[in-house]
């Protein structure tokens, strides 16, 4: 297929016919669709779409972005979760290691200018991951945050040029919580100590419960999103 064509159209088509098809429905429409040319991306806060979507399409590619600044447990989850579920762990590093960017750019960039630093940590180093793919898999969902509560279940990337599939946009928390529980998922450790979003540690900080979970993320500076979901 040529996606540079026909995936917008494609994916407006199957945003419309899948609003109310299940997560696993989505998938396999995703899987049928694209095949090897098809991803998912996984932060490792824990294994829900590693479990839901490798029930579907064993052995699919898995993206990790390995930013250098992850928690330990994160790490120790990526190599767990790439041990036990049927996937192809890909791991994707910056061009610069954190090193390397202190010495070209001062050091605690994320600190100074955040959103320069999810660039060149996790915008850039994905978009040269996708490409060679026609589709990728992400976990949002519309109850996560304002900036997502227009997510579809099948989108057009323009930034890339692709179709991205969100098959749990429409779940809630329960959702997630009732699925977890029933499949046993493997959950990143931090889940546990007060973390319920995780991202690199030194821009995520504990949330007190109750609160909004994704209040940790780049608390204080009124930053919500790294850039890859805009």
């Amino acid at each position: 297929m040529n996606v540079t064509v026909d995936g917008e159209a494609l994916a407006a088509r199957a945003a419309e016919e899948l609003e109310e098809a299940t997560a696993q429905e989505v998938i396999r429409w995703a899987a049928d669709a694209f095949g090897d040319k098809l991803c998912m991306t996984s932060s490792m806060a824990d294994a829900l779409m590693v479990d839901l979507v490798s029930r579907e399409r064993p052995g699919i590619d898995v993206v990790f972005l390995d930013t250098g600044y992850h928690f330990a447990e994160t790490i120790g989850t990526r190599d767990a979760v790439a041990a036990v579920y049927p996937i192809n762990l890909v791991n994707v590093t910056p061009r610069r290691t954190v090193a390397e960017q202190d010495r070209d750019l001062g050091p605690r960039l994320h600190g100074r200018d955040p959103d320069i630093c999810c660039h060149l940590r996790k915008v850039e180093p994905l978009r040269l991951a996708l490409a060679p793919y026609d589709a990728w898999i992400s976990g949002v969902r519309r109850d996560e945050a304002r900036t997502r509560r227009h997510v579809g279940v099948v989108e057009w990337d323009p930034r890339r040029r692709m179709v991205k599939v969100n098959p749990i946009a429409r779940w809630t928390q329960d959702d997630v919580d009732a699925y977890m529980a029933e499949h046993n998922v493997m959950v990143n450790p931090l889940q546990y100590d007060g973390y319920p979003s995780i991202g690199c540690a030194p821009c995520t900080r504990r949330v007190e419960p109750g609160a909004d979970p994704r209040s940790g993320r780049w608390a204080g500076t009124g930053k919500t999103e790294c850039g890859i979901h805009q």
